[in-house]
């Protein structure tokens, strides 16, 4: 029967939080906003851009939303270009992988990011090969909803009774209830360890080499 471990990347597998918020503080600055602070920031790490910008700017037109995302597009990708992006791999990570793929689980990938993002970024690693299905905010509504999951699963050919979602923030977990898949929280990531067990999680992991013993203990067994 078919495993199936599917990963968020920003605040699961990699660390890029300060870029994310270098790029958003530009972009408030062009605007002559506020800018947020980063503890605000980083909770919407995760969202696709539109909705991340409309849960730091609620008052905000969907329009101005639009706008602001494309924006923070632009900035991000001149941050990349000037070679200033820093997206490291969290330790540990890569000894998961390992691991899960010891014990015959398919790997994938459910993020925010998009294709062009996400790829540039495991390519970067070397890992992209790893994945056999890569889901992304272009072709998804925002997590929490679940298409990104069931899409994964489609794909994978796996049921949700045999499909885990790992992930460091609330909507991670929600979209793995939503989907029927169970959550297992990266308490390393950008929420709290009690956003994600109100979320939904069955368990979460204060660091990625614990997440192989929770899955034998919450899923396997």
């Amino acid at each position: 029967m078919t495993r199936l471990a599917i990963f968020d990347c920003d605040g699961t597998l990699v660390d890029s939080g300060g870029t994310i918020y270098a790029a958003l503080r530009e972009t408030f600055r062009q605007r002559g906003l506020d800018v947020p602070a980063p503890r605000v920031a980083r909770k919407v790490i995760g969202l696709s851009l539109v909705e991340a910008m409309a849960e730091l700017l609620p008052d905000a037109g969907n329009g101005e939303h639009a706008d602001l995302a494309e924006e923070y597009k632009r900035h991000f990708m001149a941050l990349r270009a000037a070679g200033q992006v820093e997206e490291p791999l969290f330790e540990g990570i890569l000894e998961l992988l390992d691991a899960l793929e010891d014990e015959g689980w398919l790997l994938a990938v459910a993020t925010g990011k998009s294709d062009r993002g996400l790829k540039h970024c495991l390519d970067l690693h070397g890992i992209h090969a790893r994945f056999v299905s890569l889901q992304t905010a272009d072709r998804h509504p925002s997590k929490p909803h679940p298409s990104m999951v069931e899409q994964a699963m489609a794909d994978a050919g796996a049921s949700p009774q045999m499909t885990i979602v790992v992930g460091d923030t609330s909507y991670d977990m929600a979209m793995a209830v939503a989907a029927n898949a169970r959550g297992i929280g990266a308490g390393w990531g950008y929420h709290e360890a009690d956003e994600l067990l109100e979320a939904g999680a069955v368990a979460v992991a204060d660091d990625p080499r614990d997440v192989l013993t929770l899955i034998r203990e919450h899923v396997d067994g």
